[in-house]
């Protein structure tokens, strides 16, 4: 189980000794990598009675050209750059700030897979 509460450690390096245990509401969840691939998503409830989309797998990305500001759907084929980690280019992770090779060129991933549930990327002119 993935905690997100109050560290045990103080500043100092010292230990802190907890006045209780751990609570649903500091409770995080597992990161999401999504991947290059036929497209898979998975809906999570959350807490406040909402839910969140996250990205599993995804080939298509809305891709939007900042000079015409045209936005349309384009298949991704692979990652170019990743900024994030260098590793994620060779297993083609999906991050923000990822460059990915579409249809229409390369494009710059702006929005965040495994949070919003979609891919929007944006053209870069080369």
């Amino acid at each position: 189980m993935k905690s997100q509460g109050k560290s045990i450690r103080k500043p100092t390096g010292g230990r802190l000794r907890p006045n209780r245990g751990k609570r649903k509401f500091e409770l995080g969840s597992e990161i999401t990598q999504p991947v290059i691939g036929a497209t898979s998503r998975k809906v999570l409830n959350v807490m406040g009675n909402g839910s969140k989309v996250k990205v599993l797998k995804e080939n298509v990305v809305n891709v939007t050209d900042p000079k015409s500001g045209k936005t349309q759907k384009a298949k991704m084929t692979t990652e170019v750059e990743n900024p994030a980690n260098k590793n994620y280019v060779r297993r083609n992770i999906l991050t923000k700030g990822a460059v990915v090779m579409t249809e229409l060129g390369k494009a710059k991933i702006t929005s965040r897979p495994g949070q919003d549930g979609e891919v929007n990327a944006v053209l870069i002119s080369e």
